[in-house]
């Protein structure tokens, strides 16, 4: 099975589902992203890491972590492994000493462990061949543009954009809908349209 390194690229509030966040990871070698969403808590837990903010009383990341290191276990790394009707699954990869184990874990868990242990985030070709998105090059991004500046009202993208229901639009409408949300780097809205492309296929 050949892993894929992932790394943090933004965190941002989700526009659409009150107290949730986008959590965006990108492939370290390559032009895919991943966005998950996450709930509040994993969030600012996540954050807090990453802003190396030491809070006043542990979180229950730190906790973990705090248990781990006096049990003297090991984190090796976190694998993002599966992907099972739009819901992600990961895995902890630990050791002992002795012996090796997985630990099954919410992905927005398992990261703001991973952080804590400053271990690489892997996923697997199978979950970013289906949930990726990719990011054309410079060049068709701007052309994209072009053409949503030249666009009319009456045009097919602004007619699908004005349509709440992605199931109501066309594919040809859902792929122009998806460059501009990629466009825009607007990932949880890119994540909502490749999801609807994904169940027509």
């Amino acid at each position: 099975m050949k892993k894929i390194q992932l790394e943090i690229l933004g965190l941002s509030s989700s526009q659409s589902q009150t107290g949730s966040f986008a959590l965006v990871l990108g492939e370290k070698d390559g032009n895919r992203r991943l966005p998950i969403i996450i709930g509040m808590f994993e969030a600012q837990s996540i954050a807090i890491q990453i802003e190396k903010i030491s809070p006043n009383r542990p979180l229950t990341h730190d906790l973990f972590k705090s248990f781990a290191q006096h049990l003297h276990v090991a984190i090796h790394e976190i694998l993002i492994s599966d992907l099972k009707e739009g819901v992600f699954y990961s895995k902890i990869v630990c050791s002992d000493g002795d012996r090796q184990f997985e630990l099954d874990a919410r992905p927005s868990d398992a990261i703001a462990i991973g952080l804590r242990f400053g271990v690489p985030i892997y996923t697997v070709e199978s979950v970013l061949s289906e949930a990726g998105i990719i990011l054309s090059d410079l060049e068709d991004e701007e052309e994209e543009t072009d053409e949503l500046e030249t666009s009319t009202p009456s045009s097919s993208t602004y007619q699908a954009e004005s349509k709440s229901n992605l199931r109501d639009v066309s594919v040809d409408e859902l792929n122009k809908l998806l460059d501009d949300a990629l466009e825009k780097e607007d990932y949880e809205r890119a994540a909502k349209i490749r999801d609807e492309l994904n169940k027509r296929n």
